[in-house]
């Protein structure tokens, strides 16, 4: 179950962050960034606040009515480290795996236990599943992905299978050390110190089980000083915490640097 952490701290939303644009992959909107033409290629699974404002729950909002009226996503941290990802060349993805319906801590008829009933794990491989395909399709490979907390989950799961190429977790959620040992893929986690659903000593058997491993090349780090969700819902007008979600960017990107390209 996700714990507190999970849903602290949603993002302050901004509707005019990011570079990129909006585009429909695999039955999904998704804010897409970089050239394809790079081919190398990184899909980012969001944490439960998603990248669209709760206001558009309603299924019967469409694609084009959402585009005029937004012009984009509304997370811009997280559209921004997209875009950071694109500049070092890659092609970057952000699907919208919750449809206008992320977790809203301010909604008490839908506490976090219910909204996950509706937005399971599994969902998200099956359509990160689609949306790799997709691309592959395009002839955009290799692919890595990177998870955020519950987003985590669905990247191991893609680890598993070899879906994808690379995986990176960072401060994840749901992971358990038997998911740890089924990966197939380099892998790269990145945990905080202050963390309720991935404690260091969580984090360090992972480092075991993948250690037990030495076909799979891993890294995992432990951020002093930091909590849950802090590389993607942090302050701008904070430095500290500005540098070390930049440091845990940087780990990412050249993670992926190294594994796909």
């Amino acid at each position: 179950m996700s714990g507190p952490q999970c849903c602290e701290n949603p993002p302050t939303l901004n509707p005019n962050c990011g570079s990129g644009h909006l585009e429909r992959i695999a039955g999904l909107n998704a804010y897409v960034t970089g050239l394809p033409e790079s081919k190398f290629t990184v899909v980012l699974v969001s944490d439960i606040f998603g990248i669209t404002p709760p206001s558009l729950r309603s299924p019967l909002v469409s694609f084009l009515v959402f585009f005029h009226y937004f012009g984009g996503f509304e997370a811009p941290n997280l559209r921004n480290l997209a875009d950071k990802v694109a500049a070092s060349g890659f092609y970057v993805v952000v699907p919208d795996y919750f449809k206008g319906d992320p977790y809203n801590p301010e909604n008490a008829e839908r506490p976090i236990a219910i909204w996950l009933k509706d937005h399971g794990h599994d969902k998200g491989f099956e359509e990160t599943k689609l949306i790799v395909e997709a691309l592959k399709g395009k002839g955009l490979s290799p692919i890595g992905a990177a998870g955020f907390c519950w987003g985590a989950k669905v990247v191991v799961e893609l680890s598993k299978l070899g879906v994808i190429e690379a995986a990176v977790m960072l401060h994840p959620s749901f992971v358990t050390v038997e998911d740890i040992k089924a990966v197939t893929v380099p892998i790269c986690v990145l945990g905080a110190e202050i963390d309720q659903m991935s404690p260091p000593v969580l984090l360090k058997k992972f480092e075991e089980a993948l250690a037990t491993k030495p076909e799979v090349d891993a890294f995992v780090k432990i951020f002093p000083k930091v909590s849950h969700g802090w590389t993607v819902r942090y302050d701008v007008g904070n430095a500290e915490a500005v540098k070390c979600a930049e440091e845990a960017h940087l780990d990412m990107t050249e993670w992926f640097v190294k594994y796909l390209k």
